[in-house]
């Protein structure tokens, strides 16, 4: 895989780095999940882009994007962040793809930017209920957090075994790049503050879902939900609130797949998204 060239722009106060690429189609903005980087889209990005003018962010706090703890990382904070990048971008409309936290801020844009948004999809979304692994919830618990999260090879290869369903997948890259990111300068804290702004002991926050799934019912855009019927971050359930609550939807269910459809059945997921942005 082409790894795309990275750019940087200012958003506010914060050096956000991003993926651009594609000359054709309508605009698609890729928001990837908590914890993540632009590395996390590597398997559909080119395959996007041969049809799409496509972008992939990196949000506040991740990545190679500049970590600042004095701001929020709510997901309404998150998702007024997503559209003064696409204003700073100049893009007025796009589909937006999010993937896990990047799926609750995705929903959160196209309810208070409607018109910002043309096709939404939800890759194995937060922002559904309340239900997420005990990992996040614990690691939510000051102290507890700080000793689980503290950065280490293995620590790296046992988030993966948690991600994904078939861990024959999993790389010593893609363990190595989740150490070298998750050991940059202030990353560590700045995954800690998202998590505890959006979630606690109990799970995801209800001031984090609670306006989403009151919201969907008015979101009239086609929507496309994506899950791993084996998800043990957020469980594939969340998938039936999503297909009861927005008047236009699709749901596909992976099976043998967990909470990474684009990594564990990239060829069908690529296909997937491509069919639904271009119908």
């Amino acid at each position: 895989m082409n790894t795309p060239k990275d750019h940087y722009r200012k958003i506010g106060k914060i050096n956000t780095r991003y993926w651009i690429d594609g000359d054709q189609g309508s605009p698609i903005i890729l928001i990837h999940g908590i914890g993540e980087y632009l590395e996390s889209w590597l398997p559909s990005f080119n395959a996007l882009a041969a049809q799409h003018r496509v972008c992939a962010v990196e949000l506040p706090g991740h990545g190679r994007t500049d970590k600042p703890l004095n701001v929020s990382y709510t997901v309404g904070s998150l998702s007024h962040f997503i559209k003064d990048f696409m204003a700073a971008l100049s893009i007025d409309k796009a589909h937006i793809v999010g993937h896990s936290l990047g799926g609750a801020i995705g929903t959160r844009v196209a309810l208070v930017h409607s018109a910002a948004v043309e096709r939404l999809v939800l890759v194995s979304s937060a922002g559904l209920g309340k239900e997420v692994t005990m990992m996040l919830r614990i690691s939510s618990v000051p102290i507890l957090g700080e000793l689980l999260t503290r950065p280490s090879l293995s620590g790296s290869a046992s988030l993966y075994k948690t991600l994904v369903h078939n861990s024959a997948i999993i790389t010593d890259d893609l363990i190595e790049l989740e150490y070298q990111m998750s050991k940059l300068p202030g990353a560590q804290e700045a995954f800690l503050k998202t998590l505890r702004a959006n979630g606690n002991i109990f799970g995801q926050k209800e001031s984090m879902y609670d306006v989403n799934v009151r919201g969907i019912a008015t979101i009239t855009n086609p929507v496309l939900v994506v899950w791993g019927q084996q998800d043990r971050v957020i469980p594939a359930a969340h998938a039936e609130i999503a297909a009861k609550g927005f008047p236009d939807v699709r749901v596909h269910i992976f099976d043998n797949c967990g909470h990474l459809p684009m990594r564990e059945f990239t060829s069908e997921f690529n296909g997937l998204l491509l069919d639904f942005l271009s119908d």
